[in-house]
């Protein structure tokens, strides 16, 4: 329950104040044992989600912070998953509540209920078939977060007219923001930004190798790039995916599209509203 839907559980007296002032605590976070604190707020506050991050911490204990962020937020997103997290979320999760993306190395938990919708839309751009893990673990982190998303991959500076007829289909789809995944030398994010009238986020993969191998010169090229990028760091697909998320969902609310909220009252895009007040 948000802070909206108490507020008017006590207006039209479903609880009392002492439940609710209990409720509007619990908001904050949620303790698991004494390692961990989840942040059950953090869409509501900032508008990105919050996700586990598998890496460094215990299969067991992963499970059981899946288990009370599904509780409390319906949905559960865990990144940087091992084939031992992987395992110990399948014994624990059914199949038909589980969603791995081995890719991405994402694992989505949930109680059946869907990503809600909010009308946004990204692009997803990969320079090599090696760049695709990175890009889809922003491809997931997006989706999470509402956005329709629209993949284009291996179409990088190697073969540069690979790129023109895929980025034209994209523009169709009106994207709000574009992710561009390259390793190597990085270009490709740069001469997308340059062809497209949105904002492009540069992410650096770790692909090549020798001198300014692992994405170190992808991550310096797009830094001084000559067009205009937002660059996140190597092989941060979750950022790139939810800044770009962020932007088209910020779209998508300002062109009056409907962004999904628990309260069907909270869900009237403004054309709904001004039709009722002229009704009124």
């Amino acid at each position: 329950m948000d802070l909206t839907n108490i507020l008017k559980s006590v207006k039209e007296g479903n609880i009392d104040i002492e439940s609710a002032e209990q409720q509007v605590r619990s908001l904050g976070f949620v303790s698991y044992s004494n390692i961990a604190k989840l942040d059950s707020h953090r869409k509501s506050r900032t508008g990105i989600i919050e996700a586990i991050l598998a890496d460094c911490k215990e299969p067991e204990d992963v499970v059981e912070i899946a288990r009370v962020m599904v509780k409390q937020s319906k949905r559960a997103l865990i990144t940087r998953v091992s084939p031992q997290h992987l395992n110990a979320l399948r014994a624990v999760f059914p199949e038909d509540r589980l969603e791995w993306n081995s890719r991405a190395r994402t694992v989505v938990i949930h109680d059946g209920t869907p990503a809600p919708g909010t009308g946004g839309v990204i692009g997803i751009i990969s320079a090599g078939t090696a760049d695709i893990p990175a890009a889809e673990e922003a491809r997931v982190i997006a989706s999470e977060m509402g956005c329709e998303t629209v993949a284009v991959y291996d179409v990088g500076v190697a073969g540069i007219h690979r790129l023109i007829p895929e980025l034209q289909k994209l523009k169709l789809r009106n994207p709000g923001a574009i992710v561009v995944a390259a390793g190597r030398e990085g270009t490709l994010p740069t001469i997308v930004s340059g062809l497209v009238d949105v904002p492009v986020i540069g992410l650096p993969v770790s692909t090549g190798y020798g001198a300014g191998g692992g994405g170190k010169a992808a991550l310096l090229s797009m830094l001084q790039s000559c067009s205009v990028l937002a660059v996140v760091n190597i092989d941060a697909g979750f950022v790139a995916g939810a800044y770009a998320a962020r932007i088209a969902n910020m779209i998508a609310v300002a062109a009056g599209k409907r962004e999904y909220t628990e309260d069907p009252e909270q869900d009237e895009g403004p054309a709904e509203k001004q039709k009722e007040g002229q009704e009124e």
